[in-house]
């Protein structure tokens, strides 16, 4: 079964893949210059992650739908585990949200102008001002129900366990006073690891947990965040993956 579904991905899977990659990209940037930025901004992306996951055969399992409610913006926080992180929450979180990325994924042809077109934010560290910029253009776009989903350790995990989180998704709802919303991401690690080649079959697993409610802007309500959702993200993920390394990213 392993070797046949090698095959299955190289021969079948990966052209598809490619092929609705680029219809998705194209059917974004367009459908965003046309009309309602905030739809076509999110339902392709989403039905190409699911297609995604339907394509090479990936189970997956959403449990916590019920924590969240209707028209609420919310900052999602989630650890990195590989590649298909994307596919899973972009697919099957079931909000519209935007993603908060590094800004050299603006250079990759035709996706990263579809992000662009998107609306998503491109963080730029170079200096404080720049980082009041992504503050501000976050602000614009938390609104009426539209959510930011951000990676706090900024890059994918070697080992499956989880790093320090950095303070950009935190101060961003720490400065809005929104609530936070710990995602355990489980099962992409296996599928395709940072370091891997070829998918591997694993079923994936999100967990969406309870939203953390911002108490004041002060240093202590900030880390208190930070620890809270990282303690929220790690309890649910396997014993194996448990316990902090670090990432040299």
């Amino acid at each position: 079964m392993k070797y046949l579904y090698i095959i299955y991905q190289i021969c079948i899977g990966l052209p598809i893949f490619l092929a609705i990659t680029i219809i998705t990209a194209l059917t974004t940037t367009l459908g965003c210059w046309l009309g309602n930025g905030n739809f076509w901004g999110y339902y392709p992306g989403k039905i190409w992650s699911q297609l995604t996951c339907y394509l090479f055969l990936l189970p997956v399992k959403v449990k916590g739908r019920e924590n969240l409610e209707k028209n609420t913006s919310y900052v999602f926080i989630a650890n990195h585990q590989g590649s298909f992180d994307i596919f899973l929450v972009y697919g099957f979180l079931e909000r519209n949200f935007k993603w908060m990325m590094k800004k050299s994924l603006r250079k990759i042809p035709l996706v990263g102008k579809a992000c662009e077109s998107a609306g998503f934010i491109f963080v730029d560290k170079s200096s404080p001002r720049k980082i009041l910029e992504t503050i501000k253009s976050a602000e614009k776009i938390l609104q009426n129900g539209t959510s930011l989903m951000v990676f706090p350790e900024g890059a994918r995990t070697y080992t499956g366990h989880m790093a320090d989180f950095k303070k950009g998704a935190f101060l961003i709802a720490h400065q809005l006073q929104m609530p936070v919303v710990p995602l355990t991401i489980d099962g992409p690690f296996n599928v395709l690891p940072r370091t891997g080649k070829l998918l591997h079959w694993h079923p994936m697993r999100l967990t969406i947990h309870k939203p953390i409610y911002p108490n004041g802007k002060n240093e202590e309500n900030l880390q208190r965040i930070m620890e809270e959702s990282y303690r929220e993200i790690e309890k649910d993920l396997p014993e194996k993956y448990k316990g902090k390394q670090y990432n040299p990213d």
